[in-house]
């Protein structure tokens, strides 16, 4: 890896851990700032950033005292994997899109290179409770594209997304998962096999530090990153979008 030293990656992993996906006022610290200073700001090591609110630097520093991000670069580690930060030659450049809502860092599970596969990716994502024939049709999709060498992402929820994974898989292609928890907790628990064969496979990604647990407005901000991640196809297209609507109901619907 280049761009990027030690430094600047254990405070990127400790911001991972102490903030939350996409705030955008982090965000704007971390562009005035950079990771170290900001790190000793939100930590009390430094003046406060500008406009920090007294009890939200009351709740920095409090979480800072369970911090180790050389624990959790060991964890990750320990699975095979890694933590990615801007900057570096495996960054998926999309993501820089995303301006001040852009990810802290990355932390990744599998082998390929990120930002290669980005480059030729499509966002696979619809209901968690759609019927058989909407799994039937996404699993479908995910193999066709995976067999004309798409990179399928989705987020490895029940429903169309862990449909669209295994199509992917079926077809021996490419696969992303990208989570709203660290990339060593299987989430949701049905999907523990299919989580493992992703890593295999293809990538797991995630904002959050290893052992990070999901909550609801995670799941939102995780969505921004896998609509980011949408690749170019190899004719000149800026960007591909498509909608299928397999009937009537939304709970039937796939967005790629």
């Amino acid at each position: 890896m280049t761009g990027v030293g030690q430094e600047e990656r254990l405070a990127r992993a400790a911001l991972a851990r102490l903030t939350e996906p996409g705030d955008e006022t982090v965000g704007r610290w971390l562009r005035e700032l950079g990771p170290v200073r900001l790190l000793r700001a939100l930590t009390g090591q430094e003046p406060p950033p500008r406009g920090a609110r007294a009890e939200r630097l009351a709740g920095y520093r409090a979480r800072a005292a369970a911090l180790d991000p050389a624990g959790d670069l060991a964890a990750v580690a320990r699975l095979g994997g890694r933590f990615i930060c801007p900057g570096e030659a495996e960054w998926p450049g999309q993501l820089d899109d995303l301006g001040d809502a852009r990810p802290v860092g990355l932390w990744v599970r599998g082998s390929a290179n990120v930002r290669m596969w980005a480059l030729r990716s499509v966002a696979v994502v619809g209901a968690r409770a759609c019927s058989d024939y909407g799994s039937h049709v996404a699993a479908l999709l995910g193999a066709g594209l995976a067999e004309r060498g798409w990179v399928v992402v989705s987020g490895a929820a029940y429903g169309v997304d862990g449909a669209a994974h295994r199509g992917a898989l079926a077809a021996d292609g490419a696969t992303v998962a990208m989570l709203a928890c660290g990339v060593d907790v299987p989430y949701p628990r049905g999907h523990t096999e299919l989580l493992g064969r992703i890593a295999e496979q293809g990538l797991i990604l995630a904002e959050l530090p290893p052992g990070g647990h999901p909550t609801r407005s995670r799941f939102v901000l995780r969505n921004r990153v896998i609509a980011a991640s949408l690749g170019v196809n190899t004719v000149g297209m800026a960007a591909a979008s498509v909608f299928v609507q397999l009937s009537a109901g939304e709970s039937d619907s796939i967005q790629c």
